[in-house]
């Protein structure tokens, strides 16, 4: 980790217009994915970005927004939902996305039941105390249950208030106008 490296948390509203493209240049460079052009479009105004610096360059950012985990025979869970991890591709490997995800637990623990994200990167957070979700998937929507038995990668992170889990059963998630998971 740099000496001048710095974590700096701010809501969705606080960020200004240089702010966001930083977010946007950072997660394009760090995922080789256009489709971050629309990213603020998808983030409510209370979404809880994380955001590592080097100097004052973002090397790497991750936001949180609320959504609503429920394992099966629990009650639905207020989730700590992450997305849009990503590190430069100019500071990968040196502890800019660790110290941003370490960060963003400990911002969360108390507000939240649970936190949740998606990922490829399986073992890079399991390194960070997240756990793969081993049990069946799906979305709740309005006509029921949509089962999602492809997707992969669904992380939990236990937080203060989390109950037991089975990770073996069925985890739902609020389905979403663009996605489930």
């Amino acid at each position: 980790m740099e000496d001048h490296s710095a974590v700096v948390a701010a809501r969705t509203r606080e960020l200004d217009e240089a702010t966001r493209a930083a977010v946007i240049q950072v997660c394009i460079a760090a995922h080789d994915e256009p489709d971050f052009q629309r990213l603020f479009s998808f983030l409510p105004p209370d979404g809880l970005h994380v955001l590592g610096y080097s100097q004052s360059q973002l090397a790497s950012h991750a936001v949180v927004t609320t959504r609503w985990l429920q394992p099966a025979g629990q009650p639905l869970l207020k989730t700590a939902y992450v997305d849009a991890v990503a590190t430069d591709p100019a500071f990968q490997g040196r502890g800019f996305g660790s110290l941003v995800m370490r960060h963003l637990a400990w911002l969360v623990r108390d507000e939240y039941d649970i936190a949740c994200l998606e990922t490829e990167r399986v073992t890079f957070y399991e390194r960070l105390g997240w756990q793969e979700w081993r049990g069946p998937l799906a979305g709740r929507a309005e006509r029921g249950l949509v089962p999602t038995p492809e997707q992969t990668g669904i992380m939990i992170l236990r937080l203060p208030r989390t109950p037991e889990l089975d990770w073996e059963s069925l985890l739902t998630i609020e389905c979403q106008p663009e996605r489930i998971w």
